[in-house]
Parts: C-alpha cells; sequence; structure tokens
C-alpha cells in the first residue's frame, strides 16, 4: 500500500495551495482529480469541490484522490510535474477527472506569473525563456496538453471525464457568467473529437445559481468571485456527482455512499436536482456521445436496431467499465454481413420500457426508422420500483409525480405496444424478447419468471401478431444442464450481467430463435459462418 504523509492543511496550502493524500489501496479502484484549485482541497474560505467528493463515496470500495493543486493551469499542471505523478498511480479501471481553464488566460510569460497556455485546441507552439523557471520551454495548446491527459490516461487502461468550469460569482443584467474564456466550449469540443465523456458543470451550477438568485450566491463565495467556501464547494460536488451519475459508469456508481446515492439525477439532460431550469440541449448530445450509441454506417442499407437495456448492451459497448459486464447485442455482430445490413445496438444500460421512451431514446431510434428496418425489443430487468410501469398489459393508467412534473404511468404492456405500433408506422418490423433470466436457481433449475414481464411480452407479442424470441426460456434451458457453476462462470456480476463468453451464448440463441421463426426477418442478412467480434 502506498501512503502519502498528511500536513496540516492550512499550512500545505499556504506554502503550496496542495491538497492533503490519504493512502492508495492497490485493491481498490481509484478516482482520481486533476485541476485548479476550483477542485483543490484549498484553504478556508476557498475550498474546491475535491474536499466534500469523497463523502459521496464508500472509501472501503474505491479510493478517491484529490490531486489538484491551487493556481495550476492545463501547462503547468503538466509542466511541474503534477501530472506525471498522478498517472503514476494510475491503472486499469481507474478514474481521473479532469478540469482545467481558470488559469489557462493567465500571463503566458510574466514576470511573476507564467501559466497561461497558448488559446485553441489546434498544434500551435511557441518557444520562450521562462522568466518564472529560468527555463526553456515549448508553450502549447490548452487542447495539447488537455490531449495529452486524456491520450495518457487511456493508455494506462483508466477512464479520463472530462468537466467544463465551475462558475465564478460575475453577473450581467440578473445572469450569472457561464465560463471564463472558450475553456468550456474547448472542454466541450475535446469530448467529441476524442471520444470522452464530459460533464458541463458550468451550465448545470449556473442554472441553480440563477434559480438561487445573486444574494443567495454571494453568500457561498467568502474570499472572492472566484473560489466558494464550505456551502459552495459541497454544490459544485453535488453536480459533480449528478454528472458522473448521468454518464451511467457502472464502476462509479457502485461505489457511492448513501449521500452519493440520494442525489437524484435525470441522465438524459444531466438535470441534477428537481425543477432545475434545463440546460441547452447540447446536454443530451453529449451524453448519447458519452455512451457511444451507433448511428447506422450505411444508410443506403437496412437497419437492424437493438433496443433494451444493459443485458442487450452494457455501458459504452466496449468493457470500458473495467468490471467485464457486455450484453448479447455486442457479440450479435458477429452473425450479420455489415455489407447487408447495419446492426445498430441502441439498448441503454438502466433503462426499462418506461424510462427508454420518457429519456428520448426511443425518438431517436424512431427518427432513424425506415421502411425494411428491423427493431428488436427486450425489457423487464429494471421495470420495477416506484417509477416503473404498472404491471401487467392493460390499459390502466395512473399520474404520478416524475422530477416534479406530473406525467400518466401506463402498464408495462402498453409500452411494449406502443414501441410495436411505431416502428410498424415506419414501415419496420418489431420483434419482442422476453427478459433473459438471471443467474438464480430453484430445484437444480435456472429461475423462470411467472406472472412478470417474461409472460408480459408473451402476451403482447401474440396480441399484436408479433414474432417472439422466448429467451427467458431458451437461454435458462441452455443453462440447466450446464449447472450453477459453470453457469455463474458466464457472469461477469453475480446474476444480472453476462461476461463475454455468456454474451457470445446469449448471441448465440438469438440468432438461433430468429431462424425458428416461421418468417425470419433477418434471414437475406446473416453470414455464411459468425466472425469475430472482439
Amino acid at each position: 500500500m502506498k501512503l502519502r504523509f498528511k500536513i496540516p492543511l492550512v499550512v500545505l496550502g499556504l506554502l503550496t495551495g496542495a491538497n492533503t493524500f490519504g493512502a492508495i489501496n492497490p485493491a481498490l479502484p481509484s478516482i482520481f482529480i486533476a485541476g485548479d484549485s476550483t477542485a483543490a482541497d484549498g484553504i478556508p474560505d476557498a475550498i474546491g469541490w475535491g474536499r466534500p467528493f469523497p463523502g459521496y463515496f464508500d472509501t472501503s470500495k474505491i479510493n478517491v484522490m484529490n490531486e489538484a493543486r491551487g493556481g495550476r493551469s492545463s501547462r503547468t499542471f503538466v509542466t511541474e510535474g503534477l501530472w506525471d505523478k498522478l498517472l503514476a498511480d494510475v491503472k486499469p479501471g481507474d478514474y481521473v477527472l479532469i478540469q482545467f481553464g481558470h488559469n489557462d488566460g493567465a500571463e503566458m510569460n510574466g514576470e511573476t506569473i507564467a501559466r497561461g497556455s497558448l488559446p485553441g485546441l489546434g498544434d500551435e507552439s511557441q518557444e520562450i525563456d521562462n522568466r518564472v523557471t529560468k527555463q526553456h520551454e515549448t508553450v502549447h495548446t490548452f487542447g495539447w496538453y488537455m490531449r495529452k491527459m486524456i491520450s495518457e490516461t487511456k493508455a494506462k487502461g483508466a477512464t479520463p471525464i472530462l468537466f467544463s468550469l465551475t462558475v465564478r460569482n460575475i453577473w450581467k443584467d440578473g445572469r450569472v457568467e457561464r465560463g471564463s474564456g472558450q475553456y468550456g466550449e474547448w472542454t466541450r469540443e475535446l469530448g467529441k473529437t476524442e471520444n470522452t465523456a464530459f460533464v458541463d458543470l458550468t451550465n448545470l451550477v449556473a442554472d441553480r445559481y440563477e434559480q438561487m438568485g445573486e444574494t443567495a450566491v454571494a453568500a457561498m463565495f467568502p474570499k472572492d468571485h472566484t473560489h466558494t467556501g464550505p456551502d459552495g464547494a459541497d454544490l459544485n460536488a453535488r453536480f459533480v456527482i449528478a454528472g458522473l451519475k448521468a454518464l451511467r459508469e457502472n464502476a462509479i456508481i457502485r461505489n457511492f455512499s448513501a449521500a452519493g446515492r440520494a442525489i437524484e439525477i435525470s441522465p438524459s439532460t444531466f438535470v441534477a436536482l428537481p425543477k432545475l431550469k434545463l440546460p441547452p440541449a447540447s446536454a443530451r448530445e453529449d451524453f448519447m456521445r458519452w455512451l457511444n450509441l451507433p448511428d447506422p454506417a450505411d444508410p443506403a442499407l437496412p437497419d437492424l436496431f437493438l433496443v433494451g437495456d444493459s443485458t442487450v448492451r452494457n455501458g459504452r459497448g466496449d468493457g470500458i467499465d473495467g468490471l467485464g459486464q457486455w450484453g448479447w447485442g455486442d457479440p450479435l455482430a458477429a452473425y450479420f454481413d455489415p455489407a447487408k445490413i447495419n446492426l445498430v445496438n441502441r439498448a441503454v444500460g438502466g433503462t426499462g420500457a418506461r424510462t427508454f421512451m420518457a429519456q428520448g431514446y426511443w425518438d431517436h431510434v424512431v427518427a432513424l426508422l425506415k421502411p425494411g428496418d428491423i427493431v428488436i425489443v427486450q425489457f423487464g430487468h429494471n421495470d420495477n420500483g416506484p417509477m416503473a410501469p404498472l404491471h401487467g398489459v392493460g390499459a390502466e393508467t395512473e399520474d404520478r409525480v416524475v422530477a416534479g412534473k406530473t406525467e400518466t404511468i401506463h402498464t408495462w404492456g402498453w409500452y411494449m405496444r406502443k414501441y410495436v405500433a411505431d416502428a410498424r408506422a415506419k414501415g419496420a418490423v418489431p420483434v419482442i424478447c422476453t427478459l433473459i433470466p438471471r443467474n438464480i436457481w430453484e430445484n437444480g433449475r435456472i429461475a423462470r419468471q411467472h406472472d412478470s414481464h417474461a409472460d408480459w411480452a408473451r402476451a403482447v407479442a401474440k396480441a399484436e401478431s408479433v414474432p417472439l424470441l422466448d429467451l427467458n426460456e431458451l437461454i435458462a434451458q441452455r443453462y440447466d444442464p450446464l449447472g450453477e457453476e459453470k453457469v455463474t462462470a458466464l457472469f461477469a456480476d453475480k446474476r444480472v450481467h453476462t461476461s463475454k463468453e455468456g454474451a457470445e451464448i446469449n448471441a448465440e440463441i438469438v440468432v438461433s430463435a430468429l431462424a425458428k421463426l416461421p418468417k425470419n426477418p433477418v434471414a437475406p442478412y446473416l453470414r455464411p459462418t459468425p466472425a469475430s467480434v472482439w
């Protein structure tokens, strides 16, 4: 175990602006924070969001290492060796939260301050003799330093997550400043070009500040217009947590403390607290991009859309969360000829029959549908709890307050019928699946669902004359003779999410079930033999 010796906070902060560090447990995943004073532990009356941040995690399950340093820019965090020091501790499965910009607009080579980076995202550079360090230096753009941190994090098998700036207490005509310079927009653009998670912290916090009003916000800035006191730091930390939740990074979400779990969000809009005015529509685009949801590769070809939850597509569909969890939709691509059909896996982890619609994911699929396309739908794993659909397949409704708004909730079967109707209205062929079975055993056999989502899927398919893939039964039939020990090895967690091998078995069963339909809608698009997709 690697130890970092602690120095009293006030002394350390006054001398260097650095943070205090605890011990890194190498057996646990870690979250590292790379940033400036608005994230650093700070000093009295100038506290960054990184100080309250660990309280939202169960630190017996995950290390939270705040290595943000006051006064640093993206450039000086690199040139002073702080980045290399942080990176030395990063291992596969870790996360690095990166937030810079407040100091990047400072003097590039002043007599007392030499920390500014060149503006923009390009590859421009400038040679200087640094007046502060007395060393020759090549100064790069803000984007160059950020890309360095992103690429080196990924090279270590870890996940970088970008954040736009915290909000300064600067107001004009009742509106608060939204970002110092263009650093937030540049960071957003880096998220796009580097295929890296981006959380628009600036707009989230600015919306909340404007909701609170200028007087109330001023009380959270006791020292100056940039640095928050304890209340402001905690507000920022809560929105950072909300952003992480919105990304649905399983390895992070599973390590929240009770306080972290209590923060409510709407993942499709990055809204962290009820009744919050929505940030720009680009927030949804950022979330969709982070999930790496694919578009049809060739618009001239028919499409096979997969709609469902994490048992169909886990996270970004690339095992990035380090947990080895895969949905059956990923290896399904091996069975299809990409020269004949686009396989478009639009399943989103954590969604159910209602929430996939309510959060806008189905609208995105419908917008892409065209005659001749095929839509395979599987839900049920996340359709329980207070916000779930009503039980059954009937026409009953119930009005509930969801995120501050009244919503009419229908039965599970109603939502499934809507998937069918919407697909058919666009000339597409819908196919319904029963949910895959969990690794739960009863009397030596995999437990089947009764009087629940599997039966409801069968009922909807029959009533609507829709092809049915009864995965709940077919996969269970494959599992039963294997026995509990061998089946458990096919799961990446205890009972819900499969490993690569388990996902491959399920994909094979999906194709086999399609082939047994009276009319197999995918028959013209299959390969003679499966190809490797890994």
